[in-house]
């Protein structure tokens, strides 16, 4: 029987390291991955900010620790340099809820009268018929979506500035794809009539009130700080709402001792890191999104060792997407 070769972690950052060097790559990690993965990340950060700020760089080769979405927007934004995903499994099952070709299906049902505002589900099969049967209404497509839903889009979003790019659209109806929290957040707060895509995260979906209750009742003087794809009853509980890179900066700047965080636990090395002497508490135990998890040290190494899995979006599709991507940052 083959004897089986067990590499140590030391042995594999090594490896890493030298490999960098060599193909003068650029390692960006989002802030959901594992600790070992963004200790060795030259950024960290939010999906769209680790591309931007990757086109910035002279490397000609990106390596994206994140999921596939992510690393087609590097590809949309740097079209001339080689992005690799070390997991090619490594998905998002929200960006796969809303295609340009068809959707999953959800259950809607206890979210058709959301807290009573301008707000309703799409009953549609594709975002193309979605669009047919609301002509003129524009499409805010946020980033956790395919390159292909971009190019279909209007104009993106992320979850910090999804408000002020509705506010800035000059329609008073319209669509937004595919995260119906995200929506939700948006439509409690703008005039506008919001239709939305019945998409969400399972991560942030499964937090409860239960949760949230029995937390606050084991430390009454935290903070919570929750990220807005988390649903409605959650929102309205928290203390403040803000993506990922918003809980940090809350958690550096509110003078507490105790937070409660409302994400991905990932976000917990960061966290941890940059605020020394604070404790954080995720919404439930094992908050986890298995696909951000996918990535390991191995998997990186053999992304920089056989230049695998190179992520190209096509010139026909990255132009449409890239126009969606602008048009947000133009706000």
């Amino acid at each position: 029987m083959p004897t089986k070769i067990i590499e140590d972690q030391d042995t594999l950052i090594r490896e890493i390291q030298a490999l960098r060097k060599e193909r003068n790559a650029l390692i960006i990690a989002h802030n959901y991955q594992r600790a070992e993965i963004q200790s060795l990340a030259d950024i960290i950060g939010d999906s769209l900010e680790l591309s931007r700020a990757a086109a910035k760089t002279n490397n000609p080769v990106i390596v994206f620790c994140g999921v596939h979405f992510m690393a087609e927007s590097a590809s949309i934004l740097s079209p001339d340099k080689t992005v690799l995903l070390p997991e090619i499994t490594a998905g998002c099952p929200m960006a796969d809820m809303v295609t340009v070709e068809g959707p999953r299906r959800t259950d809607r049902k206890e979210y058709r009268d959301l807290l009573g505002i301008a707000f309703e589900f799409a009953d549609a099969f594709t975002l193309r018929d979605l669009k047919s049967r609301h002509p003129g209404a524009p499409v805010v497509c946020y980033v956790n979506t395919s390159a292909a839903v971009k190019a279909e889009s209007d104009i993106c979003c992320t979850s910090s500035n999804a408000l002020k790019v509705v506010e800035s659209l000059k329609e008073d109806t319209v669509i937004m794809i595919p995260d119906r929290n995200l929506s939700a957040y948006v439509a409690k707060r703008t005039k506008k009539k919001v239709i939305t895509w019945d998409g969400f995260c399972h991560v942030h979906q499964r937090v409860t009130v239960n949760d949230i209750n029995k937390l606050r009742k084991e430390h009454p003087d935290s903070v919570f700080i929750v990220h807005p794809e988390c649903p409605p009853e959650i929102q309205d509980m928290a203390d403040h709402i803000a993506s990922t890179s918003g809980i940090l900066r809350l958690a550096r700047e509110i003078d507490k001792k105790e937070f409660i965080i409302g994400t991905e636990e990932g976000l917990g090395y960061r966290l941890k890191k940059e605020n020394p002497g604070k404790e954080f508490y995720f919404a439930y135990e094992h908050m986890v999104c298995p696909n951000m998890k996918r990535i390991t040290l191995r998997s990186l190494r053999n992304a920089l060792r056989d230049m695998q899995y190179v992520i190209k979006v096509s010139e026909n599709i990255r132009i449409k997407a890239k126009r969606a991507l602008d048009r947000m940052l133009e706000i």
